[in-house]
């Protein structure tokens, strides 16, 4: 990265220096970096935080996408056994009606 001091951020919309504070897209990000772990709790423009936003999206959906398919799973397990004791439920009671 730059130092900001050295040079002046240049804003990607209005093509002149960056307005910080007075643009409504300079926001504030606070968490966990998804790549380093570190804590983040810095202003800049949304443009910036744009990928690591992005990043932190996809691993959320990952791990969405893991939780879905685990109550899947469990739900197909679950539909099996119901299955099954419906099947053994029906053939005990057709047992018990063909018995003299």
């Amino acid at each position: 990265m730059f130092d900001k001091k050295k040079q002046a951020k240049l804003c990607p919309l209005i093509k002149k220096p960056c307005i910080e504070h007075e643009c409504m897209w300079y926001l504030n990000v606070r968490g966990t970096h998804p790549q380093t772990g570190q804590e983040v709790d810095g202003w800049d423009c949304s443009m910036i935080w744009q990928p690591v936003l992005m990043i932190e999206n996809s691993a959320q959906q990952r791990s969405t996408g893991a939780a879905v398919e685990s109550f899947r799973n469990e739900m197909v397990k679950a539909n099996e056994t119901s299955t099954q004791l419906l099947l053994e439920t029906a053939l005990t009671r057709q047992q018990i009606s063909f018995e003299p």
